[in-house]
C-alpha cells in the first residue's frame, strides 16, 4: 500500500516536480553507494529500495510524456 501511495503522489505532481524528485533520488543513491563502499552504511536494503523508486519515477515520467503527445 505504501508503494501505491508513493506512485499516486508522483502522478499528481507536475513534470518539473517529478524531474526534481528523480534528481534527488539519484543523489541519494550515489550517497548510499558511497557509504556502502566505505563501510558506513547500516541498512543496505535501502539501496535496492531507492533503485526501485528511481524506476517508478522514470515510469511516471514516460507516462507523462506519452500523455502530452
Amino acid at each position: 500500500m505504501k508503494i501505491n501511495k508513493y506512485v499516486e503522489d508522483l502522478k499528481t505532481k507536475s513534470a518539473t516536480e517529478v524531474n526534481n524528485e528523480l534528481v534527488a533520488a539519484k543523489k541519494e543513491l550515489f550517497n548510499l553507494r558511497f557509504q556502502n563502499a566505505t563501510n558506513q552504511l547500516d541498512n543496505t536494503s535501502r539501496i535496492k529500495e531507492v533503485r526501485k523508486n528511481i524506476a517508478r519515477i522514470q515510469t511516471v515520467i514516460s507516462e507523462l510524456s506519452k500523455a502530452s503527445k
